[in-house]
């Protein structure tokens, strides 16, 4: 992660445009904010991958969201699809439309966070395998630059999470979609979130793939459970292989199997997003009275003086 983010440096020097890959599903969760510092006040393209998996209405809103932001401009696309993908390279040019030509080519950085698509899309922007693609978090490892035409240069960058998630859905959501290797998180506890939000949003998708009635009607638990009985996950005395119900939910959304869905909108983002900053504020306020208590009482700062000048 360090490498990467210290190639990211070096190179958005002399980048004009930044394309950074989200995940249609979760556009908010999937948007990495060590990118957005590292990338400040380049133009910058928000290209919502995987869109034939989301649902079209929320893809609409974030879309609108993203595109009314300054010097910024989004648009959806599935990365295996040749003719929607083309359309990046002509929004490049709009943010950046004094770039071109063999004097001044232009120059694009792409990066986003792992198992994204952004292999895939520059498989099929090249028309080869110039890029090597995978289910799986962590494909690509070094940098590669990557010529479209002969003015055009996309430079790819390793996925890459930032290194601590102050959004705890956003925790979720991204382990749901496979942006976390599954060695990271437990799926039982990842499972019974992303049920928590499909039964209140999308609880007529559960019903029909899982064959359940009521479902918004059910705890957590209960939801897991009935997954595992329809599908068969029983071990022994007929009881509910809880780990492996989870890692069908989890497939069936993955897969989309169950239907288009998108597990945040902008607004629900943007509310989760402000209760991680204030507490992650209250963490850091802790944080800091314990090492300043820490340096009083081993001496390495003066001790405050509470009597106040007289």
């Amino acid at each position: 992660m360090h490498l990467t983010q210290k190639a990211i440096a070096e190179r958005i020097k002399n980048i004009d445009v930044v394309i950074e890959l989200l995940d249609a599903r979760l556009p908010g969760s999937s948007a990495n904010p060590m990118l957005a510092t590292l990338t400040q006040g380049k133009p910058a393209l928000k290209v919502l991958n995987k869109q034939d998996l989301a649902d079209p209405e929320r893809t609409a809103l974030w879309l609108a969201h993203y595109n009314a932001l300054p010097g910024t401009r989004a648009i959806s696309l599935d990365a295996s699809m040749a003719a929607p993908a083309k359309a990046l390279i002509k929004a490049c040019f709009e943010l950046a439309p004094n770039r071109g030509g063999m004097v001044k080519p232009m120059r694009v950085l792409i990066c986003g966070i792992p198992n994204v698509g952004k292999s895939t899309l520059i498989n099929t922007l090249t028309g080869k395998r110039a890029a090597k693609t995978g289910d799986e978090a962590g494909v690509t490892k070094v940098e590669q630059r990557i010529s479209l035409a002969d003015d055009f240069y996309l430079y790819d960058t390793p996925g890459v999470l930032w290194p601590r998630i102050i959004v705890a859905k956003s925790g979720y959501n991204l382990a749901a979609s496979g942006a976390v290797g599954r060695n990271a998180f437990d799926e039982q506890e990842v499972a019974l979130e992303l049920l928590d939000y499909l039964k209140t949003h999308y609880p007529q998708l559960l019903e029909a793939r899982f064959k359940i009635d009521g479902a918004a009607a059910m705890s957590d638990e209960q939801l897991l459970e009935a997954i595992g009985r329809k599908r068969g996950a029983l071990q022994g005395g007929q009881k509910v292989n809880l780990q492996k119900a989870a890692e069908i939910a989890i497939y069936d959304f993955r897969s989309s199997v169950l239907g288009r869905i998108t597990l945040e909108t902008p607004k629900e983002f943007a509310q989760w997003l402000a209760a991680g900053q204030t507490l992650d504020a209250q963490r850091q306020m802790k944080k800091d009275a314990i090492e300043l208590d820490r340096k009083i009482r081993f001496k390495q700062i003066p001790r405050p003086d509470r009597r106040g000048s007289r």
